[in-house]
């Protein structure tokens, strides 16, 4: 899943920006910080900075890697759309060639990194993340509103290479903080396929907002996803993961984020949906920081 970026007319830093911009390091830092959430949350009081790094970086190249293969496979979509059709790849400004083998050469050296220098179960679930992403997710983008859900698979992944990395496991835990992040990202996706529906509807995308334009199922999905992330989200503690402070902070969370996506569901203003897409900005790193400080 893909937070909302406006490209500028031409990267800083000339080609080497524009390699940069393929990477989408914007995006990518959530994918990190994410990563870095299910290692600590997996890892005991040590954090043995040595394999944090490797799994950081290993993690970061596959997710670059990732983006660029999207921007390859919608390279005639982001050039009808005003916010992407002045990156590298619509602009003209780097060949598809190029673009292939850095999105290949960075992939490959992410999931090498993975797999020699943190474990294979934490390389396998990141080659999982980049096929879902790349294989599955962009080209359904152009078939199906369901797309959004497929989507959802790749962006809850990164938690688990973080836990997989200390643990070279999958257990309750990591499933837990997948289940969280899979459903934070269906209201954070819903308001903005909502406040940018015309784009998406000039590249050809069938997202929910353009296949039902009242916005009625695009509402009462954000809320259902927001109710659904209430519990889950409270599921921590239950797993012994976290104490009490974090059980009180998450439901409080909780419970805004999904008075913002009930007041989107009501009113379907651009507003709103800008109102519901900056309060899951805020709501993800704040879970993660309550997190980790009532850690158990």
């Amino acid at each position: 899943m893909e937070p909302v970026t406006t490209e500028p007319a031409a990267a800083k830093g000339g080609q080497a920006g524009d390699y940069l911009t393929l990477a989408k390091p914007r995006l990518n830092v959530l994918v990190v910080a994410t990563t870095l959430a299910g290692y600590y949350m997996a890892a005991p009081r040590g954090l043995g900075w040595a394999l944090l790094l490797h799994t950081l970086v290993g993690t970061a190249l596959v997710a670059s890697g990732a983006s660029a293969f999207n921007q390859l496979l919608e390279v005639e979509a982001d050039g009808l759309m005003r916010r992407t059709r002045a990156r590298p790849l619509p602009s003209g400004r780097i060949a598809p060639g190029r673009a292939r083998a850095f999105a290949i050469v960075l992939s490959v050296a992410g999931l090498v990194q993975l797999a020699v220098a943190v474990n294979l179960l934490a390389a396998a679930v990141a080659f999982v993340t980049l096929l879902t992403y790349t294989v599955f997710y962009t080209p359904l983008k152009k078939r199906t509103s369901l797309s959004t859900v497929v989507g959802g698979v790749p962006g809850a992944l990164p938690p688990m290479i973080g836990w997989a990395a200390v643990r070279e496991n999958l257990s309750i835990e990591a499933w837990i903080l997948f289940c969280v992040v899979f459903l934070w990202q269906m209201p954070h996706f819903l308001a903005i396929a909502w406040m940018y529906r015309e784009d998406y509807k000039r590249a050809g995308f069938p997202l929910l907002p353009i296949v039902e334009p009242d916005g009625g199922s695009t509402g009462r999905q954000a809320v259902l996803y927001a109710a659904a992330l209430l519990p889950v989200s409270l599921a921590p503690t239950a797993a012994g993961m976290t104490g009490n402070v974090y059980l009180a902070g998450a439901a409080v969370m909780g419970l805004g984020f999904l008075a913002l996506a009930g007041r989107f569901a009501r009113f379907r203003t651009a507003a709103d949906a800008r109102r519901l897409f900056f309060g899951s900005i805020l709501y993800l790193p704040l879970l993660w920081i309550l997190m980790v400080v009532n850690r158990v």
